[in-house]
C-alpha cells in the first residue's frame, strides 16, 4: 500500500540518537524529580516566570489561557491579523476551478479505495506495451527496407527473436513481483541487491523511458490522426500538447478515475487489432499466404549484421512498458501481488499475439513503410477498405496511442516517490495531492514530455533511436539484482527463478548493447548522456540530504561536571546552533502559533502566545512555554515523554 504517513517523508532517528534522547530524559527526570509532586497541582509551569492576569482552566485543570503577548519584543513570534483572514476573491475563484477540474479532495483513508481491480489495471498499466505494436513492427521494417525488398523477409526471423525476448522478460518480471509483493521496480531491486550506483542508473534509465513513452506515444497517435485526416499534419504539435494537458488533468483526479477514463480505448484497440489480423489472414489464405513481389524499393545499404541488429533493436521498442506493472503493485486490489502477476501474464500474452500477428500480416501483404501513412493504416485499408471499420481501426489506434502515455503517468510519479524516500530526489515528490495522486511527479512528467515533443516537432522517427536505451538498461539491472536476490535468499524453487532472471538479464543486456552501439550516432548518445546527468543529479541530492541530516543530528552528551544538573541537554553541533538562532537574528518572524504548546520556539525570556481554546487536554501537566530556552528549567511533560519513548520496545 502507498505510504502516506509522515514517516515516509521524515527520516527517523538512528540508534545513537535514540540513546542520546534516552540520556536526556533520564537526566531531566532526575533534575526535576523534587518538583513533580507540586508541579502537577499548578495550572501553569512556574518555570516560565510569567503568569496570566486571570487564569482560566478547564474542567480538569490541564490548560490555562496565557492572555498576554508583548509584541514589542523583537524576537517575539506573533500571528498577524491576515493569518486568520479568509481567502481573496481571486484565490476563491482559483479554488473553485481546481475543484471543477480535479474534483473535491479525498480523505487520506480513501487511498485503500483508490486501488485498481484487474479489469481496470490491465488497460491502464498495459496500454504502453500493447499500443507499441502500432509502431514497433513498422520501425523494424523501416530499417530492413534500407537493404531493398529482399531484406523484408528477415522480419519473420527477427520477430521470432523479439517474441522470445518478450516471454523471457515477462517471466522474469513475474519472479520479481513474487519476490517484491509491495512494489519492486528496477530501482528498488537494484538498490537492495546491487548497491546505490546501479539503482540510480536503473532509475535514470526508467525516467528517460517514461518521458520518451509520453512523447513517442502521443506523436505516434497524432500521426495516426494525420494519416486519416492529412489536413491536420501542420497541427501535430498543438494536438500533442492538448493531449498531454488532458492526460495531466485526468491523472491529477486520482488513480481510480484515471482508470475509468482510460480503460475503454485500450480494449477497443485490442479488439480492432485482432479483427484486423483475423480478416487479413483470411484474405491471405486465398493466395496461399505467399507475399507479393515489392517493386520500386531500391537498396541503399547491404544486408549486413549491423543492419539486422538495428532492425532487431528497433522492433524491440514494442517491449517498452512491461516493467510498469512491477512498479505499481501497491495500486492493485488485494491480493495485490497475485493480481499483478495475473495482469502481467495477460499483458505479455496479448502483446506476443498482436505483435506476431501484425508482423506475419505485413509480410504476406507486402507492406512497406512510406511517408504520409502508417503501416497499420495500410493494413486496415487493404482489409476493410475506406469504410467504417477502417475509421474504427484508425480511431482506436489514435486513442490508445494518445492515452498509452497514461502508463508513464502511473509509473513515473511512483518511481520519483521511491527515490525521494531514499533521498535521491526532492522530498516534495513524496507528497500526495488532494486526490491521493503523486501530483508533483505527474506535473514534472507532463512538463518534460511537452518540452521533448516541441523540440522534436511532434515527429516519431527521430525519437525512436532514443527510446530503447533507457528501458533495457533498467531491465538489465533489475534482472541482475533478482539473480543476486535468489542467490542470497535461496527460497523455494530459487534455482528455477534464478535461471529465469539470469536469462532475462543476458537478453536485456544484449539488446541494450545493440541499441546503444547501432543507434549511437542517430541519437542514442543523447539518451546515454541524459542518464549520466540524472545519476549525477540524484547523487548530489542524496549528498545534500546526508549533510543536512548530519548537521541536525543529536550528538552525545558531555560528561556531567557536578553532582546535579538542572538543565541537562544534548549539545548541538555548530551547524545546529546556527540554524536555531537564525530567526532571532533576522528579527521578528510572522507565523501562526504552534497548537502543541501555544508558545514560542527558541527565543529569549519573554511572553508567550495564548494557547488556542478547544485543544484536546493532554494527560500531563499544563506547559504553556518554550521548546528550548537555555539556562532555565523545563516542565516535566517532555522529560517523561522522552523517558517513555526512549525505553519503549519500538524505539
Amino acid at each position: 500500500m502507498t505510504d502516506i504517513s509522515p514517516a515516509s517523508a521524515v527520516v527517523g532517528l538512528d540508534e545513537d540518537e535514540l540513546t542520546v534522547l534516552r540520556q536526556v530524559g533520564d537526566q531531566w527526570g532526575r533534575a526535576l524529580a523534587p518538583r513533580r509532586a507540586w508541579l502537577r497541582a499548578l495550572p501553569i509551569d512556574p518555570a516560565l516566570h510569567r503568569f496570566p492576569r486571570s487564569p482560566q482552566t478547564g474542567d480538569h485543570g490541564r490548560f490555562a489561557m496565557v492572555d498576554f503577548v508583548e509584541t514589542d519584543d523583537p524576537a517575539e513570534i506573533v500571528a498577524t491579523p491576515h493569518a486568520g483572514a479568509g481567502a481573496s476573491g481571486s484565490r476563491r475563484a482559483a479554488s473553485t476551478w481546481r475543484r471543477v477540474v480535479l474534483g473535491a479532495p479525498l480523505r487520506s483513508s480513501a487511498v485503500a479505495h483508490e486501488r485498481m481491480r484487474k479489469l481496470v489495471a490491465l488497460p491502464v498499466l498495459s496500454s504502453d506495451a500493447l499500443s507499441s505494436v502500432a509502431y514497433g513492427p513498422e520501425a523494424m521494417l523501416a530499417v530492413l527496407a534500407l537493404a531493398g525488398s529482399g531484406a523484408l523477409g528477415l522480419s519473420l526471423e527477427i520477430s521470432v527473436a523479439i517474441v522470445v525476448l518478450m516471454v523471457a522478460v515477462g517471466l522474469s518480471y513475474r519472479q520479481l513481483i513474487r519476490a517484491y509483493p509491495h512494489g519492486g521496480g528496477s530501482y528498488i531491486v537494484a538498490g537492495e541487491n546491487l548497491g546505490e550506483l546501479p539503482a540510480l542508473i536503473a532509475a535514470a534509465g526508467l525516467m528517460t523511458d517514461y518521458v520518451l513513452t509520453v512523447a513517442v506515444s502521443i506523436s505516434a497517435g497524432v500521426a495516426a490522426i494525420t494519416s486519416a485526416v492529412p489536413g491536420l499534419t501542420h497541427d501535430a504539435v498543438p494536438l500533442g500538447l492538448a493531449t498531454i494537458a488532458i492526460l495531466l488533468a485526468g491523472n491529477l483526479r486520482g488513480v481510480r478515475e484515471a482508470g475509468t477514463i482510460f480503460s475503454a480505448p485500450t480494449y477497443a484497440f485490442v479488439l480492432a487489432i485482432f479483427a484486423l489480423i483475423a480478416v487479413g489472414l483470411i484474405d491471405a489464405s486465398a493466395h496461399g499466404f505467399s507475399p507479393p513481389h515489392v517493386v520500386g524499393l531500391k537498396p541503399i545499404e547491404g544486408i549486413t549484421v549491423l543492419l539486422v541488429l538495428r532492425a532487431f533493436s528497433s522492433g524491440a521498442t514494442a517491449m517498452t512498458g512491461i516493467e510498469a506493472i512491477s512498479n505499481a503493485v501497491p495500486a492493485f486490489q488485494p491480493p495485490s501481488s497475485r493480481n499483478a502477476r495475473t495482469v502481467l501474464t495477460l499483458m505479455v500474452g496479448l502483446l506476443v499475439a498482436m505483435f506476431a500477428g501484425l508482423v506475419v500480416l505485413m509480410h504476406v501483404d507486402g507492406i512497406v513503410p512510406r511517408a504520409g501513412q502508417t503501416a497499420l493504416s495500410q493494413l486496415a485499408h487493404r482489409s476493410f477498405g475506406s469504410g467504417p471499420l477502417y475509421a474504427y481501426v484508425q480511431a482506436a489506434t489514435a486513442l490508445v496511442l494518445l492515452l498509452a502515455a497514461n502508463t508513464a503517468f502511473n509509473g513515473f510519479p511512483r518511481l520519483l516517490s521511491f527515490m525521494a524516500r531514499n533521498g535521491h530526489a526532492p522530498r516534495l515528490f513524496l507528497r500526495l495531492g488532494d486526490r491521493l495522486a503523486f501530483s508533483n511527479g505527474t506535473i514534472a512528467l507532463a512538463a518534460a514530455a511537452a518540452i521533448l515533443l516541441v523540440a522534436f516537432d511532434g515527429r516519431t522517427d527521430p525519437l525512436i533511436p532514443l527510446y530503447a536505451v533507457g528501458v533495457f538498461i533498467a531491465f538489465t539491472f533489475s534482472q541482475i539484482g533478482m539473480v543476486v536476490h535468489w542467490w542470497r535468499r535461496r527460497e523455494e524453487h530459487w534455482r528455477k527463478s534464478m535461471l529465469l532472471n539470469a536469462l532475462g538479464a543476458v537478453l536485456s543486456a544484449v539488446v541494450f548493447v545493440i541499441a546503444a552501439v547501432t543507434k549511437f550516432s542517430q541519437g542514442a548518445w543523447v539518451a546515454l548522456l541524459l542518464i549520466v546527468l540524472l545519476v549525477l543529479l540524484a547523487w548530489r541530492i542524496r549528498r545534500h540530504y546526508d549533510s543536512v541530516r548530519q548537521a541536525l543530528a543529536l550528538h552525545p552528551l558531555d560528561p556531567p561536571r557536578g553532582p546535579r544538573s538542572d538543565s541537562a541537554s544534548a549539545r548541538p553541533c555548530p551547524e545546529q546552533r546556527e540554524l536555531a538562532h537564525q530567526p532571532t537574528r533576522r528579527g521578528r518572524r510572522e507565523s501562526r502559533p504552534t497548537p502543541a504548546s501555544g508558545g514560542r520556539a527558541d527565543r529569549p525570556p519573554g511572553s508567550v502566545q495564548p494557547a488556542r481554546p478547544g485543544l484536546r487536554r493532554l494527560p500531563g501537566p499544563t506547559v504553556a512555554g518554550r521548546a528550548h530556552q537555555p539556562r532555565r528549567r523545563r516542565g516535566s511533560t517532555l522529560p517523561e515523554l522522552l523517558g517513555r519513548v526512549g525505553r519503549s520496545p519500538a524505539a
